[in-house]
């Protein structure tokens, strides 16, 4: 129960996110396009894993599915520095970095989802950017903690690898997370290529965040339908999701949603216009089938996960329906 109070409460607040109208037509990936995601979603799902277990491969069903994976680095201990890993995808011809996302069986790094203002990015770690680029503060402190570890063996692998194209996964924070390495990173490894695929991605930055990865970053963000970790923190606030949204639909077809903050209802600004109108049970998946969150690393029967997931979400909608109630009686406009 902590777990959905800590994530409700402070990451919440007013509840009607304004958008921004997008005239641009809204397109169906066909079957080859979205399987195409299928070994990224696994990678994402990897970073969920204990390092130990990433290192030598033995971390379940999510190393099972991309067996070429080459690692090269793992860290973090899952509480105060997410996981993190780097590795080499022979098959595919591309160094993958891996982040954690906030797994319901954490706590801490949930914090890091609240308590967050907008901040100026850290100059060494994004030389030369603008200081109109602001981002989420707590997201920025965590990627601080491991960004120059990441960087050296990304180095690493590239130098083993030869390959010149770097992918950058994550779900939720690590989504979070594998944004910012992917407006960093570049700024020292020139003449790479990359690439950054987030699934559950919260707003990371403000309006000036949003054009630069608009303009500098090849970026896929998955939402799964009535997700509501997309459209928080609020645009009220300053936040500003960037283009590249992929959204899953309730008959699981995914539609690609161009532009920020798409308010068409088959896109998550429109869909979820509040977040009492989202499910947090639609946040860890499944995205094609692939399932986030730390029990996708031990081998353990869908049933057994299914169940688990159940028993946590259903907590969250009771205690999600708590709060709404709580809110309305102390202010009950703020939800209009």
């Amino acid at each position: 129960m902590t777990f959905c109070t800590t994530f409700l409460f402070s990451l919440v607040g007013p509840t009607i996110a304004t958008v921004i109208p997008r005239a641009d037509s809204i397109t169906a990936l066909s079957a080859s396009q979205i399987s195409a995601f299928k070994p990224f979603s696994y990678y994402a799902a990897t970073a969920y894993c204990q390092p130990a277990t990433v290192l030598n491969k033995s971390c379940g069903v999510n190393c099972d599915a991309n067996t070429a994976f080459q690692p090269i680095a793992a860290g973090g201990d899952g509480a105060k520095i997410q996981f993190w890993y780097v590795g080499i995808d022979p098959s595919l011809k591309t160094v993958i970095v891996g982040h954690q996302g906030t797994d319901p069986s954490k706590i801490a790094p949930l914090l890091t989802d609240g308590n967050f203002f907008l901040e100026s990015l850290n100059n060494t770690l994004f030389p030369g950017l603008n200081s109109s680029i602001e981002v989420h503060n707590k997201f920025a402190d965590q990627h601080g903690k491991t960004a120059n570890q990441i960087l050296s063996a990304t180095r690493a692998a590239l130098q083993k690898s030869n390959f010149t194209l770097v992918t950058l996964v994550g779900h939720s924070l690590g989504a979070a997370l594998a944004l910012l390495d992917s407006v960093s990173m570049p700024q020292f490894l020139p003449g790479i290529q990359f690439k950054t695929i987030g699934y559950g991605l919260p707003r990371v930055g403000n309006q000036a965040f949003a054009d630069y990865v608009d303009a500098n970053v090849q970026l896929n963000h998955i939402n799964n339908r009535k997700d509501f970790v997309p459209v928080i923190p609020l645009r009220t606030l300053g936040f500003v999701q960037p283009q590249g949204e992929k959204h899953i639909q309730d008959d699981l077809s995914w539609l690609d949603c161009p532009g920020n903050d798409n308010p068409d209802p088959r896109c998550s600004a429109g869909d979820v216009s509040s977040v009492s109108s989202g499910n947090l049970s639609n946040h860890d998946g499944p995205y094609d089938g692939v399932e986030m969150g730390g029990a996708t690393c031990k081998n353990v029967t869908t049933t057994a996960i299914t169940a688990a997931a159940s028993t946590i979400h259903a907590g969250c909608g009771v205690l999600f329906l708590l709060a709404t109630a709580f809110s309305l009686l102390h202010d009950p406009l703020q939800i209009l």
